[in-house]
């Protein structure tokens, strides 16, 4: 019997959306499931509708849940981290440490001060659980759901051996919206898409052969459509590409767009006039200024969690697969049934112009043999030079947290595109000791 090991599985919305997709599939329910985390009455919930999943369906999965890391990764076949170290209290401190100094991030997760910060407290946990699958199930898969994708699937390529992947839904996610602007089904497109997690391009958008950026591009003018994707917009009409991350996370990768109220004010105003369509569901991202409006969210949907928690437990839950690439992947390679997926993986001449070794997201195939990433070529210029401004932080501090060279981490934040916008050096230097020692209790590796 293979067996899956969720680590995170406390996060119960996104644990069960997994496992829903995986046990979709008929021939990946003879399976043993192991759910894992620190919490033990978030863990607990979890079990508790996973179990209910297996019965009413009268599946023959094993659920077996745990706080006992090792026992979850003993003999596991495929291991999906879904984390966040430090939980709501460190990402509270990312955020507002960042906005008393000026530099204000909507997400904060994946670069700027909040992503880097994120990867420190993220990559000592990633190397305990690499070296406990080092020993206890060596050719597992390692799944990483977590943020900040490229810096933690980088730390993992250059401080361990073990096997994986970077998975997000911003690919699919976006080219599905793209198909509804300009009326077409997805099923009837065919898509390249190929940069860095958050800030990759579509290359290529067609049907039938067709080339559909003519489309894409008249859709500019039309008010109702570009209001959901601002900064999307802003892009293909500067840079001649659509990039496939949510207009709001893009916002913060760039110096254009937050340093400037007007600017915040546009991009947001899609958020507080249609809630539904955010993150936030009818919670909605509406702070003060925009800034921290995703921790927000969270921090609403914290105040209600367990009774949210108990209504989704006692629900109608339906076997609908979601678009999220780890199911695929495990029925690829147990079944043989080939697909395609775009993962991030260590850039081994995939993209020749962006540096060797950094992290890149491409198309993928997967069948029996595991994933085989695509090549790609030189991106356009001007996309691999947004790219690499992202890199250039990404790399710095991947250095700072596998060495514990708090200098590296100043470089890494300094070099970040929308807070060199808005500080000068010493303000960064300031900010981030201030955000060291906010945090300390999360950065082993480090000296404070």
């Amino acid at each position: 019997m293979r067996k899956i090991t969720f680590i995170g599985a406390g996060s119960i919305v996104f644990a069960k959306n997994l496992l829903t997709d995986i046990l979709s599939v008929p021939e990946l329910r003879d399976t043993k499931v192991s759910l894992m985390d620190i919490d033990p009455e978030r863990l607990a919930m979890t079990e508790k509708l996973a179990n209910r999943i297996v019965e009413e369906n009268d599946f023959p999965t094993v659920i077996e849940a745990t706080t006992d890391r090792r026992e979850a990764l003993k003999d596991a076949d495929y291991v999906i981290s879904m984390i966040q170290v430090g939980g709501l209290e460190a990402y509270e401190m990312d955020i507002e440490i960042s906005r008393k100094y000026g530099v204000n991030q909507a997400v904060g997760d994946t670069l700027g001060p909040g992503g880097v910060f994120r990867g420190l407290r993220t990559i000592p946990v990633y190397l305990e659980i690499a070296r406990d699958m080092e020993e206890l199930c060596p050719e597992a898969l390692f799944l990483n759901y977590v943020n900040p994708m490229a810096i933690n699937c980088w730390a993992l390529n250059k401080a361990t051996d073990i096997k994986n992947v970077g998975l997000c839904h911003s690919v699919q996610g976006t080219a599905a919206e793209i198909c509804e602007y300009i009326d077409l089904s997805y099923e009837d497109v065919n898509y390249l898409s190929a940069g860095i997690n958050h800030m990759a391009w579509y290359l290529k958008f067609e049907k039938d052969g067709k080339d559909l950026y003519p489309q894409i591009k008249a859709k500019y003018d039309d008010p109702d459509v570009y209001k959901h994707d601002v900064t999307k917009f802003e892009f293909l009409k500067h840079f001649g590409y659509f990039v496939t991350e949510s207009t709001i996370h893009m916002s913060e990768y760039v110096p254009y767009f937050r340093k400037n109220k007007d600017w915040i004010s546009t991009i947001h105003k899609m958020q507080r006039e249609q809630p539904e369509n955010s993150y936030g569901g009818d919670i909605g991202w509406t702070t003060e200024d925009e800034s921290g409006a995703y921790l927000h969210v969270c921090q609403v949907r914290n105040e209600s969690y367990l009774e949210d928690m108990e209504e989704l437990i006692n629900s109608e839950i339906k076997m609908k697969r979601s678009n999220e690439y780890g199911s695929h992947i495990i029925e690829a390679m147990e079944t043989g049934r080939e697909t395609v997926i775009h993962g991030n993986i260590q850039n081994d001449g995939q993209i020749t112009n962006l540096p060797q070794g950094s992290v890149v997201e491409v198309p993928c195939l997967v069948n029996k043999n595991g994933i085989q990433p695509t090549y790609v070529g030189d991106l356009p210029t001007q996309l691999a030079a947004l790219n690499r401004t992202n890199i250039n932080v990404q790399e710095l501090a991947v250095e700072g947290a596998l060495t514990g060279d708090k200098e590296k981490i100043y470089q890494a934040v300094m070099m970040d595109p929308l807070t060199a916008a808005v500080l000068d050096m010493d303000q960064i230097r300031e900010m981030v000791d201030e955000m060291f020692e906010a945090e300390k209790k999360w950065l082993p590796n480090f000296d404070i």
